[in-house]
């Protein structure tokens, strides 16, 4: 069953009304007809199933006949950081990190990111972004949409970082050296409701001045394993691995 998000947060109404996108989609794409159902996900999270009573020629009138109980987004809160890689890397991790339950994507410009971020096309790349993660999400079944940040300096990353739970930093020296036990230890240590911060360097890797820099700003340095991982695929399997730990283990 299709699934759409709404601008809005639930007030108590059972009757609401769609437009733009969502309408265009329901009506023109969906092709769906008055007593068709579709589920309807409010900006904090309550979902339910809606069945529409209408369609005029510029929205759709629904009714939510059904909430949905079931929570579908992770147990804590994870926030992935990549260093800005080449091509449509970022958007590969944006929308598969969306379905495998990433609560925000944080771009960093990192020593080695060989992309020059142009800041007159910002508008119109978090567009597209975000535009990646609302789909991936609606694809995925979930009841929030991650935010998607401009992309940072690695000094305001190190101050964005400050009030996570936990901080992390995926470092392939570490993988190289046989390190594998701090990530376990780390997943051991989550507990729901937390907020995890995962760093995760550009096609080049993270320097060592980088990693100090974060190792001294409260930073865990971690190994993902033996084998070492594409920029664009460490973050998936670092999602993977928590979701693994936190909701099929527990």
């Amino acid at each position: 069953m299709q699934r759409y998000f709404i601008d809005k947060n639930y007030d108590g109404e059972n009757q609401f009304h769609l437009e733009g996108d969502a309408y265009h989609h329901i009506s023109h794409v969906m092709r769906m007809k008055v007593n068709d159902e579709f589920f309807i996900v409010f900006s904090e999270g309550k979902s339910g199933v809606a069945k529409i009573v209408d369609i005029t020629n510029e929205e759709i009138i629904a009714n939510v006949v059904k909430w949905e109980d079931e929570n579908k987004e992770m147990p804590v809160k994870v926030t992935i950081a990549s260093g800005l890689p080449k091509g449509d890397k970022l958007e590969l991790i944006i929308q598969k990190g969306t379905e495998l339950g990433a609560f925000q994507f944080v771009p960093f410009i990192a020593d080695r990111s060989i992309v020059k971020w142009e800041p007159k096309k910002e508008k119109k790349k978090l567009e597209r972004w975000q535009r990646i993660a609302l789909e991936a999400a609606e694809q995925a079944h979930r009841q929030y949409i991650p935010k998607v940040t401009a992309p940072l300096s690695f000094k305001k990353l190190l101050e964005y970082s400050q009030p996570f739970d936990h901080k992390l930093v995926a470092f392939e020296e570490s993988a190289k050296l046989g390190e594998t036990s701090n990530f376990v230890k780390q997943l051991n240590e989550f507990n729901a409701g937390e907020t995890v911060l995962i760093v995760f360097g550009p096609e080049g890797g993270l320097t060592n001045d980088e990693v100090k820099q974060m190792e001294e700003s409260g930073f865990c340095i971690c190994g993902l394993g033996p084998r070492i991982l594409r920029t664009e695929t460490a973050p998936l399997y670092a999602l993977s691995a928590i979701s693994y730990q936190l909701e099929l283990m527990r």
